[in-house]
């Protein structure tokens, strides 16, 4: 049976390990500007974490390290919307809006620009659709909204950021997105991401389709991705860094067929950290994965030991963030900064829109 409103967070685990140990130097001409032509047709690093061995494939070749007992397991979060440009209602100034989360009270967490302009009761327009009040100052200055717009044009707030809404692109994309589904999964259903979950962006139906064929399981999980997963890490110590709540769920038959798969020996290879978090924060000891619904900020760094996810699909991440530590946490710290290193060398393209690696 399906268990609600669960907040969870790993127990912290002792490290000498700081933030700066995650630390490594990248060209800026290779952080990627724009996806793959084929998206299946990038680059693919496999790195085995027991030998620290790496061997440089194509994104497709993934199906040759998939075995018919194993299970993928993706994160199939819809990324929306969620950067609105518009004007301040009194003055008419520039107003950004960044949606982060939609609260119970219907309200939505949201990130604004300039900050001086959205004090309480301060109000905006975007594209003379939607009307925004601010209705509170959250953590870390975030700001609570209020939305209104016509119920009798749109169904829900879903559809009237497609409408006016543009994708929300990382500060360090400058080029401009030519289709919006270029920063979307093939998979993606359930709308709610302020990012995209990109390990996943490199599946197209075709190599999905193949990798079933194979007799690989296939499974969906879903985690809204929030800023707080690419929030930077600003203490020294990381223990101590809190990583912001995002929701989540895993429904019954999705868990009934990893705890199988598992049981016979298959591997559970997770799609991503998002789709990591999601396994890790609903298993127990024993490894056992169960269907839960509720909020995780579970933080995996080294020390932290894994009892769900076998493998992980991933793309290369930003010096010094929470991924890297959490990739750092499954191959050990020092095989990982030494891929990253030979991936420099070897020019592989970073971030969201980058090359993939497979960690077996």
């Amino acid at each position: 049976m399906e268990q609600k409103d669960i907040k969870i967070l790993n127990e912290r685990v002792s490290t000498t390990l700081t933030t700066s140990d995650f630390y490594y130097e990248l060209p800026e001409e290779l952080i990627a500007q724009s996806p793959s032509e084929e998206r299946d047709g990038c680059r693919l690093m496999v790195l085995e974490r027991e030998s620290g061995e790496v061997s440089h494939k194509i994104f497709r070749d993934i199906i040759d390290y998939l075995k018919p007992e194993d299970m993928l397991v993706v994160n199939s979060s819809k990324v929306i919307p969620a950067r609105l440009l518009g004007k301040t209602d009194k003055t008419g100034g520039d107003m950004e809006l960044l949606l982060l989360r939609m609260l119970d009270s219907g309200e939505w967490e949201t990130l604004v620009r300039p900050g001086k302009r959205a004090k309480v009761g301060a109000s905006f327009n975007f594209s003379d659709i939607l009307h925004a009040t601010v209705t509170g100052i959250v953590e870390g200055g975030n700001r609570t909204v209020k939305f209104e717009y016509d119920t009798e044009k749109y169904k829900n707030i879903y559809e009237v950021l497609d409408a006016i809404g543009n994708m929300p692109l990382p500060p360090y994309i400058t080029k401009k997105l030519e289709k919006k589904e270029d920063y979307q999964t093939v998979y993606a259903k359930e709308e709610g991401s302020s990012a995209a979950p990109t390990a996943g962006l490199h599946f197209t139906p075709e190599l999905l389709e193949k990798i079933k064929a194979k007799g690989v399981g296939y499974g969906e999980v879903t985690l809204h991705v929030g800023l707080g997963t690419f929030r930077p890490v600003k203490v020294d110590k990381i223990e101590e860094h809190e990583m912001h709540g995002e929701f989540f769920h895993i429904d019954e038959t999705v868990a009934e067929e990893i705890n199988r798969r598992r049981a016979n020996g298959g591997r559970i290879i997770a799609v991503g950290t998002t789709s990591a978090r999601v396994l890790e924060s609903v298993s127990t000891d024993d490894g056992k994965v169960h269907a839960i619904k509720g909020e995780t900020g579970i933080f995996i760094y080294p020390g932290y030991k894994f009892k769900a996810v076998d493998a992980l699909i991933t793309n290369f991440h930003l010096p010094e963030s929470t991924l890297i530590m959490l990739v750092s946490a499954l191959a050990g710290k020092e095989t990982v900064m030494k891929a990253y290193e030979t991936a420099v060398e070897e020019k592989y393209r970073f971030f969201s829109f980058g090359d993939a690696m497979l960690i077996v």
